[in-house]
């Protein structure tokens, strides 16, 4: 079976289903609303797959630090001190072996609620993501559900010293842990109070903050709420493991399996594997992986090919951002796909705000050449800011040739952020988190994906006109690109050499053409939002004749809307199309 594009849904499961429309900053669960799993429904789930979606990755599960008193469940209470906003970060995860207890209907029942929304998605044929963050837990880490033998981070450290192996944190031993000094005029709960926001939090002997400070007091801006694990990376920098041979770069999975399997492993590792292997017991398909690049790529080898024995088709993404890192954590660190941020998205943000030449991208894309099927591209995500803020491009339209492209460009997954289908903006003053992003850290609504939602009856029966027409684009455009051949096959750029034999062609437009053995497209776009452009693309002559076109002329059809007809007419060995493309419209011209 030939394999085919994945699209990845991410959704922000706390914020998926809340139809509160209140918005208060800095408001409580009561006052602002919710979503849960059981909003995810068969309608919910069925109108996702129907956009075109392969795989969803669900935000926020595993069980994080919440301000929410859940004591008569056994949990507790988490201090709004070492906590970000009302609601608490998706990345400061409490308990790895249980889930957010506000997504459940009934706490109690909280495992119990995701099994079965795993069971759903499985039902409507999409595959379940969800994160593990390998660099970082709550400052207050607590297992309540632990499996028989697993013990929590950190309850067998020494923690006299600063560093040892087995250790799962770092330590400034001798030292009390102290509260950022708030910066202006921040108050963890906003202008409301809590009998535990009293700038204090007991850790003794303080450990090292997430990101690395080894300040007992972090900054403000320190990920103060988390505590950094520790993999076998002395402070000085130097590893105390083995290092994985540059031979094994080529080699699969099976033989990183068989090499870690006769090694003495850091405790850290043991336990994150143990995590993995426990979600994937559960139904889960894969993984997003929270800043995969701070932690040695030797950890991924030995992760990856432990989740790849289980299960070879798992999913594993990871946010790495250093290029000259790509190689080593596919090809050492056995990840599937990288976020492809700082080659393609930056390149296209800049595109779309008019600060950028389309000519980048092919040149972009010819660098990632050798990885271009891992590399995962996005426009939007928890971290990004929304295309339709003003701060981005105020402007979701703006967006569709850059859709376009980062959906057909390569062979790689593409993923879409709820709510980027219907515009959102992300205009929410939510509290810890700021407008311009949907804030991962309050209780919120999502206004736009809200009117899609129309009070759960998931139809986008309160969308506007032009929302519905930004959704029935993407639905269009996603679903062309699962069932495409050619788009998993070959590409070559055409951008140049139209730029230097076609009148009326400039850097505001872009051309390729992606083919296999049984299908051959052109795609063109025209990223300017204000301008119509009409010329005649050329097809070079070595393309014509990898092709094997014979005859004059060839029948297009326009896989995206199909209203107009196009004609390829073959002279001289070069094809010739003659092209009219309305602002921000693109064209996917399969050969006949």
């Amino acid at each position: 079976m030939k394999k085919k594009k994945a699209i990845v849904y991410q959704v922000f499961a706390r914020l998926f289903g809340n139809t509160n429309t209140t918005n208060k900053p800095w408001g409580t669960i009561e006052q602002n609303g919710v979503g849960k799993f059981a909003d995810f429904n068969d309608k919910a789930l069925s109108e996702i797959k129907n956009l075109g979606i392969t795989h969803i990755w669900y935000t926020g599960v595993p069980h994080h630090a919440v301000i929410n008193d859940y004591t008569a469940y056994g949990i507790s209470n988490d201090d709004p001190d070492v906590v970000k906003g009302r609601a608490g970060s998706p990345y400061a995860v409490k308990d790895y072996y249980n889930v957010n207890p506000d997504l459940a209907t009934n706490p109690a029942e909280r495992l119990e609620e995701f099994k079965a929304l795993i069971n759903r998605t499985h039902k409507h044929q999409m595959k379940v993501l969800i994160d593990i963050v390998p660099n970082h837990v709550a400052r207050k880490y607590e297992g309540l559900t632990n499996p028989e033998g697993v013990s929590d981070f950190g309850a067998n450290d020494n923690k006299s010293v600063e560093y040892a192996r087995d250790n799962n944190f770092y330590y400034i031993p001798n030292t009390e842990f102290e509260v950022p000094k708030w910066e202006n005029n921040y108050s963890p709960l906003g202008v409301d109070s809590n009998s535990l926001e009293d700038n204090k939090f007991k850790e003794i002997p303080a450990k090292w903050t997430g990101n690395g400070s080894r300040l007992p007091q972090p900054n403000f801006n320190d990920w103060y709420e988390t505590v950094k694990i520790n993999y076998g990376v002395r402070p000085d920098g130097s590893k105390d493991f083995e290092i994985l041979p540059d031979t094994y770069f080529q080699m699969g999975y099976q033989a990183h399996f068989e090499f870690w399997k006769t090694k003495d492993i850091p405790d850290s590792w043991i336990k994150f594997k143990d995590i993995a292997l426990y979600w994937l017991d559960l139904g889960v398909d894969g993984f997003r992986f929270d800043m995969a690049e701070m932690v040695p790529v030797e950890f991924w080898s030995f992760m990856n090919s432990s989740i790849k024995m289980k299960n070879p088709d798992a999913f594993l993404l990871a946010e790495v951002y250093n290029p000259q890192l790509y190689r080593d954590y596919i090809h050492k660190g056995k990840m599937d796909y990288l976020y492809d941020k700082v080659e393609l998205y930056d390149s296209i943000k800049h595109i779309m705000q008019g600060h950028g030449w389309t000519d980048h991208i092919p040149v972009v894309q010819k660098g990632m050449q050798d990885i271009e099927h891992h590399m995962l591209h996005f426009l939007e995500n928890h971290d990004e800011q929304r295309i339709a803020s003003l701060d981005f491009v105020g402007k979701a339209e703006i967006a569709k040739p850059a859709m376009v492209v980062s959906a057909t460009l390569s062979a790689s997954p593409t993923m879409v952020y709820f709510g980027q289908e219907v515009g959102e903006p992300g205009n929410e003053e939510a509290g810890f988190g700021s407008p311009t992003r949907t804030s991962i850290f309050d209780y919120i609504g999502v206004p736009n994906h809200q009117r899609w939602v129309n009070d759960k009856k998931f139809d986008g029966g309160q969308l506007s006109e032009s929302e519905k027409s930004l959704r029935d684009f993407y639905k269009r455009l996603l679903n062309f690109t699962i069932k495409s051949d050619a788009l998993m096959g070959d590409y070559q750029e055409i951008h140049f050499y139209n730029k230097e034999h076609t009148e009326n062609y400039d850097h505001r437009v872009l051309s390729y053409v992606r083919w296999s053995e049984n299908e051959k497209l052109v795609v063109v776009c025209n990223f300017d939002s204000n301008k119509n452009y009409d010329f005649e693309l050329k097809i070079p002559s070595d393309i014509i004749s990898k092709w094997q076109l014979s005859g004059e002329i060839h029948q297009l059809e326009e896989e995206l809307y199909g209203t107009k007809e196009y004609q390829l007419y073959i002279n001289e060995g070069v094809g010739k199309i003659q092209v009219s493309l309305q602002p921000l419209e693109s064209v996917i011209l399969n050969i006949q």
